[in-house]
C-alpha cells in the first residue's frame, strides 16, 4: 500500500515566492498543506487562486512553531503516514523531497521518526555564504545539543524536515516562534527517537528576515534560544547528558 506523505508550507507575507514555490512543490508531493499565519499581504488572495491544495489559516499571526504545530495536527487528523515541511522562502529544494521520504521509510524497513536536512552536511556547488551571526548561534546552540544528548547533529534550524506521523504524536510543541525546534530536539531525546540528517543545499535569499522584535538583536536571541533549552530540559527532566 502506498504511503500517504503530506507536504506542509509555514507561510506569513509570502506573497513574493509563493507563486514561484507552490508549483514546484506539487511537482514532488501530492498532497500539499499551507499554514498561512495571518498573512496581511496578498498571500491569501494568491492561496485562494490556487487548486488542489489544503490551507489553514491562522488569525491573527501566532508564529513559526505555531504554524508548523497546526501542520502536524492536520496529518495526524487526516492520518497521513508522514510530513515534509519545507519554507516557502525558496531556501529548500523540492526536487529533493522524494529523498527525503525514501530516508524516512528505509527499504530494510527500520524505524525512522526524524530525517532533518542539513545545510552543513556537505558542500554543494553554488552554496550561499550564511548570514554570519545565524551561522554562529546555530553553531552553538546545535554544539550544546550534541555536547548534552550525544547527538551528531550539524544543523539544528534547518526547517526542511520529515517526519513520520506516529513521531509526531509523541510531541507536546507549546513554543510559538522560532525557537520552536529547541523544544523538538529535546523531546525527541526524551522520546529516544531515530534522527538522520539528510544534507540540502546552503540557500540564502532573505538575509535580513525578522525574528520579531528583541529577536532580531543575535545576542538576545541566543540567550532565548538557550533559556528555551534550560525550560524543555527541565520540563522533559533531563540534564545535560541525557539524564
Amino acid at each position: 500500500m502506498a504511503r500517504r506523505i503530506l507536504t506542509a508550507l509555514p507561510v506569513f507575507n509570502e506573497e513574493s515566492h509563493l507563486v514561484e514555490v507552490l508549483p514546484k512543490v506539487r511537482e514532488f508531493s501530492q498532497d500539499v498543506l499551507v499554514v498561512d499565519d495571518g498573512s496581511t499581504d496578498r498571500t491569501p488572495l494568491l492561496l485562494a487562486e490556487m487548486d488542489g491544495i489544503h490551507v489553514v489559516r491562522h488569525e491573527p499571526n501566532q508564529g513559526y512553531g505555531a504554524a508548523l504545530r497546526s501542520a502536524f495536527q492536520f496529518a495526524i487528523d487526516h492520518e497521513f503516514d508522514g510530513v515534509i515541511t519545507i519554507d516557502c522562502d525558496g531556501q529548500h529544494e523540492p526536487i529533493l523531497i522524494p529523498q527525503l521520504i525514501e530516508r524516512l521509510f528505509p527499504d530494510d524497513g527500520s524505524i525512522v521518526d526524524i530525517v532533518s536536512g542539513s545545510r552543513y552536511l556537505e558542500i554543494f556547488p553554488g552554496d550561499s555564504a550564511p548570514p554570519e551571526e545565524r551561522r554562529r548561534i546555530n553553531a552553538e546552540i546545535t554544539a550544546q545539543l550534541n555536547r548534552c544528548f550525544g547527538l551528531s547533529l550539524t544543523d539544528s534550524f534547518c526547517g526542511f524536515k520529515a517526519y513520520r506521523t506516529e513521531a509526531l504524536k509523541k510531541f507536546d510543541i507549546t513554543e510559538n516562534g522560532y525557537a520552536m525546534p529547541l523544544q523538538l530536539w529535546i523531546q525527541s531525546v526524551s522520546q529516544q527517537m531515530t534522527i538522520v540528517e539528510f544534507p540540502v543545499p546552503l540557500i540564502y535569499l532573505d538575509e535580513k528576515r525578522s525574528f520579531g522584535g528583541a529577536l532580531d538583536d543575535s545576542e538576545k536571541r541566543l540567550a532565548y534560544y538557550r533559556e528555551v533549552l534550560q525550560r524543555e530540559m527541565k520540563q522533559q527532566r533531563l540534564g545535560c547528558g541525557g539524564r
